[in-house]
């Protein structure tokens, strides 16, 4: 049990040290409270919800990937080779393609029913 407890801990400083040192996490980490404060108030289907906190999951998880990544491509290779820029590009953009997806995503869940509240008001 205090292993657990001490991994746990482990992880906690390491969402700490993402919230504190990376921009990309404190504006996506805002994006998800958002989600997640619309999830409580509109009337969705159980798998509308799962599927939109899944993405939002994933993106946040992708973002953290990211950020460690990075930081090891610098320790490797601090912009001493080309190839250590492009990855860092390349990471980037993985992240980027599953935020997209995760908006088309959010639209496509949510248009119908914010459309729905537009139309009442």
């Amino acid at each position: 049990m205090k292993h657990l407890l001490r991994s746990f801990g482990h992880a906690f400083r390491g969402l700490a040290t993402a919230f504190r040192s990376e921009r990309s996490f404190r504006i996506q980490l805002f994006g998800v409270l958002v989600l997640f404060s619309v999830l409580i108030v509109l009337p969705l289907a159980a798998w509308e919800r799962a599927l939109l906190v899944l993405v939002a999951t994933l993106v946040l998880v992708l973002e953290l990937v990211n950020s460690s990544l990075e930081r090891l491509v610098d320790l490797a290779k601090p912009r001493l080779h080309a190839y250590a820029g492009e990855i860092k590009d390349v990471m980037a953009g993985g992240v980027l393609v599953a935020s997209i997806g995760a908006v088309i995503l959010g639209l496509i869940i949510l248009g119908p029913h914010l459309l729905t509240i537009l139309n009442r008001v």
